[in-house]
């Protein structure tokens, strides 16, 4: 009688060279992700920024200087780089520029500065609370498409020539703009951290102080510097008429001369000006809000 032999299955042959013991499960390799060039929103290295930036300056120079000493435009009508620079010179060493530069920033920084402190809290309030923005909106909105310039003759009546009138065009021109903004900025709170305020207690005066305030600074402080840059406009519409100072005052001047050396000088500082205190508002947001980068 034969044995019955138990049905056992064999195991699968192993190939030769492979280890029979556990093995580690293989992990993925991940590649790194390279930059793609020219893509939408990719970002640029710091001194790429940097680099970029200064080379369109140079090729702008570059075509002002093909066009003006190839004679392709009359020096009546376009200063070549080296005249505006020896014009530039001409100004501070014996027309005392420095001056008109000290007056300008002035002006703009005190009409600014009194624009800020009214649009402010009146954007704040009118997104905080629906029925002040209900009074104010109509009124705000319909004098921000009032050219500030159209007010000047109004306002060479009721405050002469002097810096009353100067001021009056900048916060003018730039409290109603400002005031708008800042109150888009406040309104656009997120719901769900007002509700969450409520649930911890909040009352309706900490939830403007502790969670829109808070909230909307990055955005106001970016809003007033983009209105800083209007406010720059509106003083050379305020010094071309009436003023005997200021770098408008001589950019008028210099246009009576037919010296566009000193037109085109002037209206360089002015960006120069306006670049600069840009840098400076950039700078002191970043530090003021660090966390809103996060």
């Amino acid at each position: 009688m034969n044995a019955v032999s138990s049905s056992v299955p064999s195991a699968p042959a192993t190939p030769q060279g492979v280890s029979t013991s556990l093995q580690s499960p293989v992990q993925p390799s991940f590649k790194p992700v390279r930059r793609r060039y020219m893509a939408p929103l990719e970002p640029v290295s710091h001194s790429a920024k940097w680099l970029l930036g200064i080379g369109f300056f140079v090729f702008f120079v570059m075509v002002w200087s093909a066009v003006t000493f190839g004679g392709l435009v009359s020096p009546t009508f376009l200063a070549s780089p080296l005249t505006m620079v020896r014009e530039g010179i001409l100004l501070f060493t014996e027309f005392n520029f420095l001056h008109d530069i000290g007056m300008t920033v002035w002006r703009v920084m005190a009409g600014f500065i009194l624009a800020s402190a009214v649009a402010v809290p009146l954007g704040i309030a009118m997104g905080a609370w629906k029925p002040v923005e209900a009074f104010f909106e109509p009124f705000v909105s319909f004098c921000r498409y009032l050219p500030a310039s159209a007010f000047i003759p109004l306002l060479i009546l009721w405050a002469g020539v002097g810096e009353t009138q100067k001021l009056l065009v900048i916060f003018i021109g730039s409290v109603f703009q400002l005031t708008l903004m800042v109150a888009v900025t406040v309104g656009g709170a997120r719901k769900d951290l007002v509700e969450a305020a409520y649930t911890l207690g909040a009352s309706n005066t900490g939830i403007v102080r502790r969670v829109l305030i808070p909230g909307a600074a990055p955005g106001i402080a970016e809003t007033l510097r983009l209105v800083l840059g209007w406010a720059w406009t509106y003083v050379i519409v305020a010094e071309l008429i009436g003023s005997s100072s200021g770098i408008g005052h001589m950019i008028t001047d210099s246009q009576a001369l037919l010296n566009t050396g000193q037109i085109i000088f002037g209206i360089i500082v002015i960006g120069l000006i306006g670049l600069a205190s840009d840098f400076i508002f950039k700078t002191i947001n970043r530090r003021m809000f660090e966390w809103s980068a996060l």
